[in-house]
């Protein structure tokens, strides 16, 4: 597929990788509804799910490892909805046949697997995004870019504790394993990130610490000399669940505020891919970012681990 593809007025087409729960209940009615887009096949590795899936939004099942490369070749851009260590190779192998990628963060769970596709991206000439929610919902993304053209910055504090795992959830998330076995710094920690990094700055020194059951304590210090603390967890009961990140300056306090959910983000997600395709200026959260997220969550993983 030409990486230029997609950059005139006709709809750019995404294909989908993956027929899971984040599939269906996000990615897929996104594509399907976006104005921009023509969803041009959902593939999974059994038939049922594929054939379900694609017939609700009106598109071509792929089926099984042979398809994926019929997929492709239908396709200007591809969106994953896969565990991390299955997209980075399935991003690799898309990149080379030309696609452009729509990404679920985090990218890989290693830096190996991130770095392979970062640079098969620049290899290939193919705009990427990476879905961190927060910098693609309206209400969210507009105020990150408030409180990063506003200077002063002393120190912030996030917190993203989630009840996933908690007694009695009946989320049909809890059943991913790789979500089980990495927990919320791999599964929230990029969240958090892509909040405090455009607004402080680069993180220059990390310190972790292990929680109550996966939940995992961070002291940030970032090159703009502010630093900031976080808090990620899949596990705490209920009530002690939610989101809250703030920073503390010379100009007061800003707190984020609420977003309208995932669907909208992730459209907001889609139409930044087809700007980055359109100009060819990349995007702030592409592949390269999605590298960096991966070393700083292994960095944190390790210190953790060893405390």
């Amino acid at each position: 597929m030409d990486p230029a593809a997609g950059t005139t007025t006709s709809p750019l087409r995404i294909g989908l990788l993956g027929t899971g729960p984040w599939a269906r209940n996000t990615q897929a009615p996104a594509l399907a509804a976006h104005p921009g887009v023509e969803l041009s096949g959902v593939w999974g590795r059994r038939a049922e799910p594929a054939d379900a899936l694609a017939a609700v939004h009106g598109t071509r099942a792929y089926t099984g490892e042979e398809s994926i490369d019929a997929l492709l070749e239908a396709s200007d851009a591809v969106a994953f909805a896969l565990p991390p260590d299955v997209q980075a190779p399935l991003a690799v192998r898309a990149a080379e046949a030309g696609c452009h990628l729509l990404m679920d963060k985090p990218v890989a769970t290693t830096v190996a697997g991130a770095r392979a596709v970062a640079e098969a991206a620049e290899r290939s000439g193919v705009a990427s995004v990476v879905f961190c929610t927060l910098r693609f919902a309206p209400a969210t993304s507009a105020w990150i870019a408030e409180q990063a053209a506003a200077d002063g910055w002393f120190t912030a504090r996030a917190q993203w504790l989630g009840s996933l795992y908690a007694a009695g959830s009946t989320s049909e998330y809890a059943d991913s394993p790789w979500r089980r076995e990495k927990g919320g710094l791999w599964d929230v920690g990029p969240h958090a990130f892509s909040v405090l990094i455009p607004v402080l700055g680069d993180v220059e020194h990390l310190t972790a610490a292990r929680g109550p059951a996966d939940t995992t304590h961070l002291i940030l210090r970032h090159t703009s000399g502010a630093s900031s603390t976080v808090t990620l967890g899949l596990s705490a009961p209920p009530g002690a669940a939610g989101v809250e990140i703030e920073f503390r300056g010379e100009g007061g306090t800003a707190s984020i505020p609420g977003w309208d959910g995932a669907e909208t983000a992730f459209r907001g997600a889609v139409d930044a891919l087809a700007e980055a395709v359109r100009t060819g200026v990349p995007h702030a959260c592409d592949a390269r970012f999605g590298l960096h997220l991966t070393e700083l969550l292994v960095a944190a993983q390790t210190q953790a681990q060893s405390g």
